[in-house]
């Protein structure tokens, strides 16, 4: 066993995170910690010039545009809070699925205590949907669909393509929540035909914690009211909020050390491709799939290869306490993962797992087959202990 622990809980954040991130935050912290849109000096203008190029990286990542559509918050889940509180009013009807995490499932339950109408779609006992289940849930008074594209705790991935196109027919906002897909699942946002996406910084985009953000097409902007309001910077003489974007949705000093530290992250992207980081995680995802699952006393919850997944690998011990086995993992052999319902009671719900919940494997970048094969070596030796 590896001195240093195994971390194996990228499904809550990366670790470690892209060369350089680091470096590039302390560097604004301590040679140019100066504020945006508030000065009137070369230093101010240069730094809004890097943030700038932040949007235009998230920009190519996405296949979106326009780049003032790229709007940073502090992360995905104050993200979609403003998109469904931003655009839903008493009287709406909106549609999610039953694997949502709880930053849509929450904000969309306090939506329906003020009067908005909700619909859960139903997914397969391996976290699959299927687009046709939507269709007789629409209603004249249906105002978006918002899904989560990978599964935080099965890896199964949602077919935004086909729900994308289905939304359009029906003219209804389309909005994503890829915080356990972007950076390792391609995403094209016109190809979905998405009005909205959420995203964060510090998952697989492998930048820090406290920087994330959506897009919205024209459409969603027109639709979308302003949640926060305050200083922007622009238009200082009007009470109101500027009309124009980013600054009508990003009142307040961001989170700069964050943009500048995720820009940093997105360099190594773009450098390293996400093809070869989604080709490197399924090989680890698949040699881990295949060892647990000939193994007895463990269910592997969602689809049991590596197609239409995610690098995230949930088990379940049925005659064993799965908090214990998380507790030992960690203890005897220097695992690190994560137990317990994984803020996704819907999920579990549908993937028969609840209330007592997993043991996740969060496979990133960084990770070794080195590292995945003691991994399930010492699930083995749980079992057979």
């Amino acid at each position: 066993m590896e001195n240093r622990p195994i971390y194996l809980d990228n499904g809550s954040t990366s670790f470690p995170k892209a060369p350089g991130v680091g470096a590039a935050m302390a560097k604004l912290l301590e040679q140019a910690a100066c504020n945006v849109g508030r000065g009137g000096y070369r230093m101010a203008y240069d730094l809004e010039s890097a943030v700038l190029d932040c949007r235009e990286k998230i920009c190519r990542l996405f296949h979106f545009q326009p780049i003032e559509n790229v709007i940073f918050t502090q992360n995905i889940t104050m993200s979609l809070n403003l998109l469904v509180l931003g655009l839903l009013e008493p009287g709406d009807h909106v549609i999610c699925s039953s694997m949502e995490h709880n930053a849509v499932a929450r904000p969309l339950e306090a939506a329906r205590k003020r009067g908005v109408e909700l619909s859960i779609a139903p997914c397969a006992s391996d976290g699959s949907l299927d687009p046709a289940v939507l269709e007789p849930l629409f209603r004249p008074n249906t105002k978006a669909v918002i899904l989560l594209h990978a599964s935080n705790v099965c890896g199964t991935l949602l077919p935004l393509a086909e729900v994308g196109a289905l939304c359009r027919r029906h003219g209804v906002f389309f909005i994503a929540d890829t915080a356990q897909s972007a950076g390792s699942q391609p995403i094209d946002f016109e190809a979905m035909q998405l009005d909205g996406l959420a995203f964060t910084g510090h998952k697989g985009l492998l930048g820090p914690q406290g920087i994330g953000g959506f897009l919205l097409n024209e459409r969603l902007a027109q639709a979308l009211r302003p949640v926060f309001c305050g200083g922007t910077g622009s238009m200082s003489d009007s009470l109101e909020m500027p009309p124009f974007l980013p600054d009508r949705y990003e009142s307040g000093t961001p989170n700069l050390p964050g943009i500048i530290g995720l820009s940093a992250a997105l360099d190594y992207l773009e450098e390293r491709g996400t093809d070869a980081i989604r080709a490197h995680e399924s090989e680890l995802t698949g040699a881990f799939l295949e060892a647990v699952l000939n193994m007895s006393g463990v269910r592997v919850l969602g689809k049991q290869g590596t197609e239409g997944r995610a690098a995230i690998v949930s088990l379940d011990f049925p005659e064993l306490d799965n908090g214990e086995v998380a507790f030992r993992l960690e203890n005897e052999f220097g695992i690190l993962t994560r137990v317990g319902l994984h803020c996704a009671p819907l999920a579990h719900q549908t993937l028969g797992s609840f209330p007592s919940g997993s043991v996740r494997f969060g496979i990133g970048p960084f990770n070794t087959m080195e590292q995945i094969r003691a991994a399930a070596d010492a699930v083995h030796s749980i079992l057979k202990a």
